[in-house]
C-alpha cells in the first residue's frame, strides 16, 4: 500500500507553511500530560479517598485544558487546515484535542469550586456521580478514537515523509508509524469506553485497566510531542 506521505513525496513535497498551521507539537505534550494527571488523580482518589492540594490540580487541569481548547478549536474550525497536504489533521488532532480540553477545563472548574470539600471528605463516590453524565461524551470520543485508529491503519495517515528527521528514516515502512499512532488512539479509546462503567463500580478491575492504558498513551504522547519539536522543525526547514 502506498502511503499518503509517499504519494506527496513522489511529486516533490513542498509545503507553503504560511498556510499550514502546525501546532500538534504542543497539543501532543498537553494531551499526554493531561492523561497522566487524570490517571494520577484517579489513583489518589481510589487509594486515599481524597485529593491533596485540589487547588493545584485545578491549576494544572486549567492550564492544559486552555492549551488544548484554544489550539483544538482553531484547528477544528480551520477547514481544511491546509490547501495541500494534510486536511485530515482537523479531524485526527483538532477535534479530540478540543474535546479533551473541554473535559480538563470542566474538571478544573469543579475542583476549584469544591477544593475545600475534596481536602477532607471521601470523594470517590461523589466524583463518580458527578462525572457520570459527561461520561456519555467520553464514551463517544472513545468510539471516535477507534475510528481514527482504523483510518490511520487503512490509509497510513501518520506515516512521515522522508523530509522529516528521524521519523522520515522509516518512510519506506509507512505501516510502522501508522501502527504506533493508531495504537495510541486505541489505548485512549479503550479507557474511554470503560470509563462510564468504571464510574458505576469504581473499585473493580476496570479502574486499574483505565489507568494502565491511559498512562501508557499519556507517556507516549508526552515523549512523542517533545520529540516532534525537533522533527517538525526539520520538516519545515526541508520543505519550505
Amino acid at each position: 500500500m502506498t502511503s499518503y506521505a509517499q504519494s506527496l513525496t513522489a511529486s516533490g513535497l513542498k509545503i507553503d507553511w504560511a498556510k499550514m498551521p502546525t501546532y500538534n507539537t504542543i497539543m501532543s505534550v498537553a494531551a499526554g500530560a493531561g492523561l497522566l494527571l487524570v490517571v494520577a488523580l484517579g489513583r489518589q482518589l481510589l487509594t486515599r479517598g481524597r485529593i491533596a492540594t485540589p487547588d493545584g490540580w485545578a491549576l494544572a487541569f486549567g492550564a492544559l485544558g486552555f492549551t488544548l481548547v484554544v489550539t483544538g478549536l482553531h484547528m477544528t474550525l480551520t477547514w481544511p487546515l491546509a490547501g495541500q497536504g494534510f486536511p485530515f489533521d482537523n479531524i485526527i488532532f483538532g477535534e479530540p484535542a478540543l474535546a479533551f480540553g473541554v473535559f480538563l477545563l470542566s474538571a478544573s472548574f469543579y475542583l476549584w469550586k469544591r477544593a475545600a470539600e475534596f481536602a477532607v471528605e471521601d470523594g470517590i463516590e461523589r466524583t463518580s456521580r458527578v462525572a457520570l453524565p459527561i461520561s456519555v461524551f467520553v464514551f463517544g470520543m472513545g468510539l471516535a478514537c477507534f475510528g481514527i485508529a482504523a483510518a490511520g491503519w487503512k490509509y497510513t495517515l501518520f506515516a512521515a515523509p522522508p523530509e522529516e528527521p528521524i521519523s522520515g528514516e522509516f518512510a519506506n515502512y509507512p505501516w510502522l508509524e501508522a501502527s504506533f499512532m493508531s495504537g495510541l488512539y486505541v489505548l485512549v479509546g479503550i479507557g474511554a469506553l470503560l470509563f462510564p462503567v468504571a464510574l458505576r463500580t469504581p473499585r473493580t478491575w476496570m479502574s486499574p485497566t483505565i489507568g494502565v492504558v491511559w498512562g501508557l498513551a499519556g507517556l507516549a504522547f508526552l515523549i512523542f510531542g517533545g520529540l516532534n519539536y525537533f522533527t517538525h522543525i526539520g520538516l519545515i526547514v526541508n520543505t519550505m
